[in-house]
């Protein structure tokens, strides 16, 4: 959010609606209390006011207002909501800059980010390319190693991307042997990315541009003449409805203009595709999916001549995910015939064959595989935590990858013939630290382990599970001082959920949430369905028809965490970004009564219109579409935008979005706040913080990301009555 320059005069905490009431005051911690009477002695220049249209549409014999559309207008290009989006902030910054402990807390965080990050290697020839950040660097930088053990050379940093920090690195990719470095750069956090090539061994930056290139994969033909690419149509703009993905080939040395088109579905206009080459060069692969699951067509082209024709590999329901290749011989994990996932051969010289199962369904979740040196490596999640085994090409097992611990790994990848591969590994106390795994020998070796500015033996993590309201049961991670879980006192709580599109939550470190365990905080997460930790049927259980389910399960947390007294009745904050924000906007609505406060963080929340936006379109497959009768009324019976109920009194709620956000555009959330302040829901606060120049949140620099968390932690920290303090 820009930051504005407010006196102390013009900071205020009550609103709109009415003074503090008696309810309200009464479930005040007693903690802020003398701070809340000073804040709120402040004064109360309520919300800015919001244009309301007498819109109503009717779909399906249902009438639905929409009394806010007009700001589904880009900030960026229109006067009057770039207008609204000022006023709101002004308001909104002069409440946070209010809030106590608010920058003891940046501080804090600031400390805690302090420490060196690496990114997990990876080879080209002889060389070895990674991302490092010695700290507080608002960007990482990427270096390259000649050689295993050799010193690290600068390849590109924030200062050559651009002056103002504005441009990051986004993805890159070295060819095989090295000599060149593929790799896109997004400015302001936009899903819209450049190409750019450099020449390894002088640092040089090649003339040829790639623009407008998005959701896509780089892939190197295999003698390093050229790549792979996928675009839109260069001319859509950022708040458009994206269709007609295509793949490209770029040869070096040539203009974008005369790339040459690989592979397009117009018949199928919602399809993605994304390209692969074979290790050996010898075949293109692409994959196409709908929505964010693992994708579902698999379509070869042989490389060896350059007329060859695109011929289907898989097409039908289940989902496949590249592993490897030998030859003609493709590998694939897939939940064709097995919903926790299998390891299968395709054969790209007779693409009608049926496959040939390599590694059986297992009780866990395979969630991924690579080829590396030889070898499989098979990713399992086992009761909550990472596990590796090795097999070899016959599908027998070898032995186990070792863990430093009980956590999350991810990596493992590299080509079939490298020696090693690397990994990360991480926890919720614990920094990503990078190993190297010789396949052979099946050790593991320090590649990177940073030094610390905290000890991770002061905190506990458990995993528990709870009954939600059908009887299922859910995983839950509790994270909290060692201090704090002996004392066995209710304590305030940050409850973090997702559910959604197969993707497994999983443990992973935050040095902003760890400020906030620091504080004596407890951080809950939980496993929802709709997401990838018990293979397709978790994940179905929780999308389309059974939504519902991912709320019920958030609910059923946030009641569990009452009733085991791991917090207290005004204690509970929750916290969603993305699908997430959707959970928690749908859950407001539901149940306002079991929150103090609420994080929702560029969240979809008017679930009516959400295809009518740049991707939405690929969400339909975990939402439903809104233009099937069936499909509407389950959307609009938990979209949040739609169901703020007046007359119910809801917890303090701070909404986030970035003014560039080009993957769930910013008028999901000015919308939803909107129709918030409007409502009579209660003397709370009900803010949206807009952030200008940013996107959905990749690529943001350090330095935004801490000022973001810092004022959602000290904003959920006010409400709960955590005490922040300076350490």
């Amino acid at each position: 959010m820009a930051k504005l320059h407010i006196t102390a005069a013009i900071g205020f905490i009550a609103f709109c609606h009415a003074s503090v009431s008696a309810d309200d005051a009464v479930s005040t911690p007693p903690s802020q209390q003398a701070d809340a009477a000073i804040v709120a002695a402040r004064g109360a220049p309520g919300y800015p006011q919001t244009r309301r249209q007498s819109l109503v549409e009717t779909h399906f014999g249902v009438p639905v207002a929409d009394p806010y559309r007009w700001l589904e207008q880009d900030p960026r290009a229109d006067p009057d909501v770039a207008a609204w989006v000022a006023a709101q902030n002004e308001v909104t910054e002069a409440y946070l800059a209010a809030l106590p402990g608010r920058e003891a807390l940046r501080a804090r965080m600031a400390k805690l980010y302090d420490y060196e990050r690496y990114g997990v290697p990876r080879r080209g020839g002889d060389r070895y390319f990674y991302t490092h950040n010695s700290g507080l660097e608002n960007l990482s930088s990427l270096y390259v190693r000649e050689g295993l053990t050799g010193e690290g050379r600068l390849l590109l940093g924030p200062a050559q991307l651009s002056p103002d920090g504005s441009v990051a690195l986004a993805q890159w990719e070295p060819s095989g042997d090295g000599r060149f470095l593929l790799y896109a750069v997004q400015t302001g956090g936009s899903d819209r990315r450049s190409l750019r090539i450099m020449d390894v061994a002088s640092g040089r930056t090649l003339d040829d541009r790639i623009e407008g290139v998005r959701y896509s994969g780089l892939a190197w033909r295999g003698d390093g003449h050229g790549f792979f690419y996928s675009a839109f149509d260069p001319a859509a703009s950022d708040q458009a409805t994206l269709r007609n993905h295509r793949v490209y080939y770029h040869a070096l040395g040539t203009d974008q203009a005369a790339d040459r088109l690989i592979y397009a579905t117009p018949s199928q206009p919602d399809l993605r595709h994304v390209a692969r080459v074979t290790d050996d060069g010898r075949w293109l692969l692409i994959q196409s999916s709908v929505g964010g699951d693992e994708p579902r067509d698999m379509t070869v082209l042989s490389l060896a001549t350059d007329d060859a024709r695109p011929r289907a590999l898989t097409r039908g329901t289940a989902q496949w995910s590249f592993v490897g290749s030998l030859g003609d011989h493709l590998y694939f994990r897939t939940d064709d015939g097995a919903p926790q996932g299998r390891l299968v051969m395709l054969d790209a010289a007779h693409p009608a064959r049926a496959p040939v199962e390599i590694v059986h369904e297992k009780k866990q979740e395979l969630g991924g595989a690579s080829l590396v040196g030889g070898r499989f490596i098979l990713a399992y999640l086992d009761r909550g935590w990472s596990a590796a085994e090795i097999a070899g090409l016959d599908g027998r097992p070898i032995g186990l990858v070792p863990m430093p611990g009980a956590g999350t790994a991810a990596g493992f990848t590299g080509r079939s013939d490298d020696p090693q591969t690397f990994f990360r590994f991480s926890d919720f106390t614990l920094p990503d630290r990078i190993y190297s795994f010789d396949v052979a020998k099946g050790t593991i070796v320090p590649f990177a382990k940073p030094r610390l500015p905290f000890d991770p033996a002061d905190f506990v993590t458990e995993l528990v599970h709870y009954r939600s309201q059908d009887g299922t049961r859910v995983p839950l991670y509790l994270v909290r001082r060692k201090d704090v879980a002996a004392s066995g006192k209710p304590a305030p709580t940050l409850l973090y959920g997702y559910g959604g599109f197969a993707r497994s939550v999983t443990p992973s470190f935050s040095p902003t949430r760890l400020a906030w365990i620091e504080q004596g905080g407890v951080l809950a997460i939980a496993a929802l369905r709709g997401g990838g930790e018990y293979g397709k049927a978790w994940h179905d259980a929780g999308r389309l028809s059974h939504k519902q389910n991912v709320f019920d399960d958030f609910i059923a947390a946030a009641e569990y965490l009452k009733a085991q007294g791991i917090t207290g009745r005004d204690q509970l904050a929750i916290e969603g970004r993305s699908n997430g924000g959707l959970l928690v906007g749908a859950v407001l609505n539901q149940r306002p009564d079991l929150f103090a406060a609420a994080l929702p963080e560029v969240g979809v929340m008017d679930m009516l219109r959400f295809p009518r936006f740049t991707t939405g379109r690929y969400w339909i497959d975990d939402y439903g579409d809104p233009d099937r009768k069936a499909d509407f009324r389950n959307l609009l019976a938990y979209s949040p935008y739609h169901n703020v109920q007046s007359g119910r009194a809801y917890p303090a709620i701070l909404v986030t979005t970035g003014d560039s956000d080009d993957r769930v555009v910013p008028a999901h959330s000015f919308k939803y706040a909107a129709a918030l302040q409007n409502a009579d829901i209660g003397a709370r606060p009900h803010l949206i913080r807009i952030e200008t120049g940013e996107g959905h949140g990749a690529g943001k620099p350090v330095d935004k990301a801490i000022e973001e968390a810092s004022d959602l932690y000290s904003f959920a920290a006010y409400w709960t009555g955590l005490r922040i303090e300076a350490k």
